[in-house]
């Protein structure tokens, strides 16, 4: 079964401790070094739309993109009587293609992770740089290849009342692909309903993803720490990306 499509009702319950809040907030602190106040906003591979409906809160107009049409049943349920609700488009980033042009383009969450083929990930960065206005930023989020490699062999668990969740994951060094088969189990009335997704990830490098980023046209590219604006440890789970399209500061 396609990664998100039985997790999609379950998502969010399963991913309570993700800080959405932070994030966005580590995106404002971004964007004011930056000198920037966006006024559009696209969320890439929003998933259930949390980053989106943040944004939107504070007053900005946002497109959120995602390829599950499971998740994106989610968030606009989620944004349901929102004054100004998000805009909700089920696309491939690698053929991403706005209304109009934005000024800000966040992917929280390593969804660039999920683009497992260079090829295609470096279509997507074309793509979103094409869908920025001059002078743009894009904001990025992804897992290291220390954190991947290191999840090779370990099972997680996470649950709740309605949803039982078991995993292992794998990694690959010959393709460099951490995969992690998904058992889910979710309460349908009396029953239980059993499911199975396959989720893989690409273990980008720093210097794959600012050489992509560079081909793309994208400039004042910066590398931070996990929401700290420090450079990132040889240990680092996660890191972010900043880039600009056009004229930098």
């Amino acid at each position: 079964m396609d990664a998100y499509y039985a997790l999609a009702d379950s998502y969010d319950r399963l991913t309570n401790d993700v800080p959405y809040k932070a994030v966005v907030s580590f995106y404002r602190q971004i964007l004011n070094r930056e000198g920037l106040a966006p006024r559009t906003a696209a969320d890439l591979a929003c998933g259930t739309g949390s980053v989106a409906v943040l944004l939107a809160d504070e007053g900005i107009k946002v497109t959120a993109v995602d390829m599950s049409e499971q998740m994106l049943t989610v968030a606009q349920q989620k944004s349901q009587g929102m004054e100004n609700a998000p805009i909700y488009v089920c696309q491939r980033l690698e053929n991403l293609h706005l209304p109009r042009a934005v000024d800000l383009a966040v992917c929280a969450l390593d969804s660039i992770n999920y683009i497992t083929d260079p090829k295609i990930c470096q279509k997507a960065m074309k793509r979103i740089y094409r869908a920025l206005n001059p002078g743009g930023c894009f904001i990025f989020d992804v897992n290291t290849p220390y954190k991947l490699r290191k999840m090779d062999g370990q099972v997680f668990l996470d649950e709740d009342e309605d949803v039982y969740c078991v995993w292992r994951g794998e990694f690959d060094e010959s393709t460099n692909i951490l995969s992690y088969a998904m058992d889910l189990f979710q309460r349908r009335g009396n029953a239980w309903q059993r499911s199975f997704e396959l989720h893989e990830e690409y273990a980008y490098s720093v210097e794959q993803l600012t050489g992509y980023l560079r081909q793309a046209g994208f400039t004042g590219i910066e590398i931070f720490a996990d929401r700290r604006f420090e450079i990132p440890a040889q240990d680092e789970l996660r890191i972010y990306i900043k880039a600009r399209k056009g004229t930098v500061k």
